[in-house]
């Protein structure tokens, strides 16, 4: 009974990391739009990759060009490395200006200024959903 359960558990964890390793990023009407690779790989609806997110924040087309960058202390940068914006560290997205542009709560819904919900990310993290819904850098 011991090893039944020890490969039972086994089979869980391994089906728990497979399961995990892309999260869904989805719209209003809970249609997946997109997935985040644990990797940065960012994926269409119709799995085809569309820009990868690399480890120093550079945000790169599938051709490699560079679209944009997150930086450490979350600021927002396009290709040219003129800042578009900031999200701050309790998910609020401001634009250029410091206007709010919305929120990425920490459950993953995404909401603009007037609270309107435009979706979700779930597992993902919060500076890459806020690219994703509010600068359009994919």
């Amino acid at each position: 009974m011991n090893m039944n359960r020890r490969f039972l558990i086994s089979l869980l964890l391994m089906l728990s990391v497979v399961l995990c390793s892309a999260q869904t990023v989805r719209n209003a009407n809970n249609s997946v739009i997109a997935k985040i690779d644990t990797d940065g790989t960012v994926r269409n609806s119709n799995n085809s990759v569309i820009a990868r997110i690399n480890s120093n924040g550079d945000i790169r087309d599938s051709n490699n060009h560079l679209l944009g960058k997150i930086g450490s202390n979350g600021d927002i940068r396009d290709s040219n490395n003129s800042y578009m914006g900031k999200v701050e560290g309790n998910g609020t997205v401001r634009n250029r200006n410091n206007s709010t542009l919305g929120k990425v709560e920490s459950d993953g819904t995404v909401r603009d200024s007037n609270n309107h919900v435009l979706g979700s990310a779930r597992g993902v993290p919060i500076r890459y959903a806020a690219v994703y819904f509010f600068f359009q850098l994919f």
